[in-house]
């Protein structure tokens, strides 16, 4: 075994031993990282609170998880509970590194420290992104250098927002409709674009290792997750554009409207987050095509 692996394993089974108390609020921080937490986050933003805060952070967030899983397929590296079952307390099904509950969590918390600009949010994000690392460590499903990866590329994403926040926003607002429209299409297919050739330099996956039962399953889930944040991003794109030249709704309006809006808005997003994964093919290898 890699001397990084085994270390890895080294720490986690010191956490889980010294502080077996600990399982259960490392599975509530774990949770708060996951899809549908932010599934009902991001809206309540975007309807609720503050539409252009609401728009950055949804964009960010499929960005990031596009990079994590172009990152995590090309790496193809195994998860704690793959070499050790018995420090597995949580199951994930796709590659290790860089985790992508610590890339997201360092996104949304270091944009949220940016919207409110407050000392005691920035220091509660700080440490919900040190936490979010610390729980996924725990429970077995990451070493602490995919978490280390995590921060480091969910910091480099940060750092491109805010360039782009400086230098190019107000270049790309004043473009014309369509110039915008074409803009946030040519995003995603630069991003297929770079998986398909990763995907060409890369090759199969190396069925020697000892994790090799796991592989299949990584593989199907890493198309699927690229698959599905692809179109997550080009329809945020195109969605934002033409809301904001056609539609133009606002935030505002008492507490009921707002709680009523939300509420109906997330009735129909599940609905068709459920439909579509029961139309959608099973097999994911159609995708890749």
């Amino acid at each position: 075994m890699e001397p990084v692996f085994e270390f890895g394993l080294t720490v986690t089974r010191w956490l889980q031993q010294n502080y077996p108390q600990l399982t259960g609020f490392m599975s509530l921080v774990s949770n708060l990282g996951r899809f549908e937490f932010y599934l009902a986050l991001v809206p309540l933003v975007y309807w609720c609170l503050d539409k252009q805060a609401g728009k950055y952070m949804a964009y960010l967030l499929a960005v990031s998880n596009i990079v994590v899983e172009m990152l995590k397929h090309t790496f193809r590296g195994p998860r704690p509970f793959w070499l050790d079952p018995d420090v597995g307390l949580g199951f994930e099904d796709s590659y290790g590194v860089p985790s992508g509950h610590s890339q997201t969590a360092v996104v949304v918390y270091l944009f949220v420290g940016y919207w409110l600009r407050r000392g005691w949010v920035w220091l509660l994000c700080l440490l919900m992104i040190f936490f979010m690392g610390l729980s996924r460590v725990y429970l077995g499903v990451h070493f602490v250098h995919d978490v280390l990866a995590g921060y480091l590329v969910g910091l480099i994403l940060m750092l491109g927002f805010l360039v782009w926040m400086r230098y190019f926003r107000e270049r790309f607002l004043n473009r014309i409709l369509g110039q915008r429209l074409l803009s946030v299409t040519v995003v995603p297919l630069f991003f297929g674009a770079i998986y398909a050739i990763i995907r060409l330099i890369i090759g199969q996956p190396d069925l020697t290792v000892s994790w090799v039962a796991y592989i299949e399953t990584a593989e199907r889930a890493s198309i699927e997750n690229i698959a599905s944040a692809l179109g997550i991003l080009a329809g945020l794109g195109i969605g934002f554009i033409l809301e904001a030249s056609r539609v133009y709704f606002t935030v505002g309006g008492p507490v009921s409207k707002r709680v009523l809006r939300y509420v109906l808005g997330m009735v129909i997003t599940l609905i068709i987050w459920r439909g579509l994964a029961l139309v959608l093919p099973d097999d994911p290898l159609w995708l890749a095509l």
